[in-house]
């Protein structure tokens, strides 16, 4: 049977949201930067992708118009045909899944597959809200549209995860990827970027433009402690309306964030004949459905089927690389599959990194491929919860 392999993969750092380097960068900028730079690390001529895989989790403004397409004329590739998928947090893991998926239906031989996510450009007072929630829908599943920051105030009372676990976790989640970070752990990852930074006064008012380049993660916050995230207040927001929460806090959430990742799938018996660097083997994905007012709990459904169709058990996973949405949800996973957690985001998460939605996936597949080569492992996990109630789990051989 043919195999699918992943052969480079490129990022860009992440970005705050709003106030950080890509607030004014469009997301075809920032996915034709990483496709190009995929490419060139991979070491193949351009005109041999076939087609161009890209999750995109919110697709509208600059990310509407099928954004892979588009991400063919920003990367030089623009003979390739492209799409863009929204499964939301699961997109840029999807990607990859379908891509590889092709190439052992032995439909193509080699694709770029990824993720982007501009938040800073789409969840803004000009998203469109004419009718976009449907009466349908709601009628059928009142949850259908319940805010993720909800759902992980209900896991949270649901199943009893006190809010001195999730701010512990979460400050060894900012310390992890400072060491990281500091270490150059990342640094294989990265593709630097040029772009310009729109300024603000204190108030909101536009102040200019600054020309940055990006080539780390801004969110990353090593002086964190468990003492000062307790001091952090949980309200959240659900639209225009401020509630209170118990748990949640902007110190144990993800945090918002703009950013693009992929990577070149090929077949394996490809790259072998030319001698190309395999990062990992493609072994496999499942996604699963759960409650919709607690997606958070997504990856204990989705990585159970992954494991039980490749005949192994949580114990024969070297690395894990779960995305950190919110702490409440991560630690249940955690604890109810019986994972490790010295073997669990060992270089923090989104927590601590930022959670580009779209870009998500593609970046725990690169993460986790190069530091498992690092840590000598052979198999490696990437999971995550996705809104609307839903988990993913994808398995990668680490050659």
């Amino acid at each position: 049977m043919r195999e699918a392999v992943i052969v480079s993969t490129a990022r860009t750092g992440i970005g705050r949201a709003y106030r950080g380097a890509f607030n004014d960068t469009e997301a075809p900028v920032l996915s034709g930067h990483v496709v190009r730079a995929a490419v060139e690390r991979a070491g193949i001529d351009p005109e041999r992708v076939e087609d161009i895989f890209l999750g995109v989790g919110t697709q509208s403004g600059t990310q509407s118009y099928n954004l892979g397409r588009l991400t063919a004329a920003t990367s030089g590739l623009r003979n390739a045909p492209g799409f863009a998928l929204d499964r939301k947090c699961g997109s840029g893991l999807t990607a990859v899944a379908l891509a590889a998926r092709s190439i052992i239906a032995d439909d193509i031989d080699v694709a770029v597959a990824g993720g982007v996510e501009s938040i800073s450009l789409t969840l803004t007072k000009h998203a469109s809200t004419y009718r976009n929630r449907s009466e349908a829908v709601i009628a059928a599943e009142p949850h259908a549209y319940i805010p993720m920051i909800e759902t992980a105030e209900i896991v949270a009372e649901r199943y009893g995860i006190s809010r001195e676990a999730q701010d512990a976790f979460s400050a060894e989640s900012q310390q992890r990827a400072a060491a990281a970070q500091a270490e150059g752990r990342f640094a294989d990852e990265i593709v630097p970027i040029s772009v310009r930074k729109a300024l603000f006064e204190k108030d909101g008012t536009a102040a200019g433009h600054q020309d940055v380049v990006l080539d780390r993660d801004e969110g990353v916050r090593g002086d964190t402690t468990a003492e000062g995230l307790a001091a952090l207040k949980p309200v959240y927001k659900d639209g225009a309306i401020i509630k209170e929460g118990r748990h949640i806090t902007a110190g144990n959430a993800s945090q918002l964030s703009d950013g693009a990742s992929a990577q070149v799938v090929m077949s394996r018996a490809l790259a072998e004949k030319e001698g190309l660097p395999i990062l990992g083997i493609y072994r496999g994905m499942q996604v699963a459905a759960c409650a919709p007012e607690e997606m958070g709990i997504g990856p204990v459904f989705a990585i159970p089927k992954l494991l039980d169709r490749a005949g192994l058990t949580v114990d024969d996973i070297g690395l894990w690389e779960i995305n950190e949405a919110f702490a409440s949800q991560l630690l249940y996973c955690r604890d109810k599959l019986g994972i490790d957690p010295a073997r669990l985001n060992v270089d923090g998460g989104g927590i601590a990194l930022g959670h580009p939605f779209g870009m998500t996936g593609s970046r725990l597949v690169g993460h986790a491929l190069l530091e498992g080569r690092r840590r000598g492992v052979r198999y490696a996990v990437v999971s995550m919860c996705i809104a609307g109630g839903m988990g993913a789990a994808g398995l990668f051989e680490i050659v």
